[in-house]
């Protein structure tokens, strides 16, 4: 297997300007995976350490806003090593027309963000038959 066939990429810390960006604290982009098919698009978010009632996602304007917030934990423990580390997550998409906006689904299990993205049915291809005569 070569290295192109399978590549990792390390987790980023958001570089955003703070004039756009004001919300306190760390910030990773979470790292995406999209499908698509005839009626749908789906998005997959790896959040780890965010749980379904800490995701909020956002809708305005065509654009998608994914927030998720990592519960801090609780412990009189210091830390030896720390190789992972720790933060919110923050993304945003801009959804075109061919997404129906009204049946967005969401989703988290296992740290990971589901979407749903069903399509409309203009943008739905369909094979039309022909009738002779």
């Amino acid at each position: 297997m070569s290295n192109q066939e399978l590549q990792t990429t390390e987790k980023k810390e958001l570089d955003t300007p703070t004039a756009e960006f004001t919300r306190e604290g760390v910030y990773f982009s979470p790292a995406v995976d999209i499908y698509d098919s005839e009626t749908e698009l789906v998005l997959l978010a790896d959040m780890p350490g965010v749980s379904p009632d800490r995701v909020e996602i956002d809708l305005r304007e065509n654009m998608l806003t994914i927030v998720g917030k990592v519960a801090e934990e609780t412990g009189d423990f210091q830390p030896l090593l720390t190789e992972y580390r720790s933060g919110n997550y923050f993304r945003t998409f801009r959804i075109s027309e061919i997404v129906d906006q009204s049946k967005i689904t969401a989703s988290v299990a296992d740290g990971v963000l589901k979407l749903v993205l069903p399509k409309v049915q203009k943008a739905v291809p369909r094979k039309i038959t022909i009738s002779a005569g």
